[in-house]
């Protein structure tokens, strides 16, 4: 990194840029495009919480993280979770720590927002993220969600 990064709330003025943010194309099938993230925030706009990732005056990538969804669906409020939800680093910009500033951001605003864990579902295989997340101390809850692997990163006061 070559100055300090920090998070950006998508607006008019910075969407085009945003949805330049494009990762390696042999990922492409591990995450979805920024711009169906996007539409997925304007349909959801009390969970969605979408963040351009700048590095001085350059976009290095993107995430959306959830925000106290009902994780059941059932409407009973019993697990109610948070946590990263999509994490798109520029192809260029990888391996440079932007990914666990991702990370740390995310913990960051659960926090804030009164939450002590955070989650995360990634594609299981040799060619996803999983090394990365359990490299952060994620650890594998058991669970699959839409055929993904669930984690979860325990935050400390």
């Amino acid at each position: 990194m070559s100055t300090t990064p920090y998070l950006e709330e998508i607006t008019p003025a910075n969407l085009d840029t945003a949805l330049d943010v494009r990762i390696r194309p042999d990922q492409e099938h591990l995450v979805e495009p920024v711009a169906q993230s996007l539409a997925e925030a304007y349909v959801r706009p009390g969970v969605a919480w979408p963040r351009l990732i700048r590095d001085g005056d350059r976009a290095v990538g993107f995430l959306m993280a959830f925000l106290d969804i009902d994780w059941k669906g059932d409407g009973s409020g019993t697990d109610i979770r948070s946590g990263l939800w999509r994490l798109s680093i520029a192809a260029d910009e990888q391996g440079r720590g932007y990914g666990r500033f991702a990370v740390e951001s995310v913990a960051a605003e659960i926090r804030r927002r009164g939450g002590n864990r955070l989650f995360v579902t990634w594609h299981p295989g040799p060619d996803g993220p999983e090394r990365f997340y359990l490299g952060l101390g994620f650890r594998l809850t058991g669970e699959t969600s839409g055929g993904q692997t669930v984690g979860v990163l325990e935050l400390d006061e």
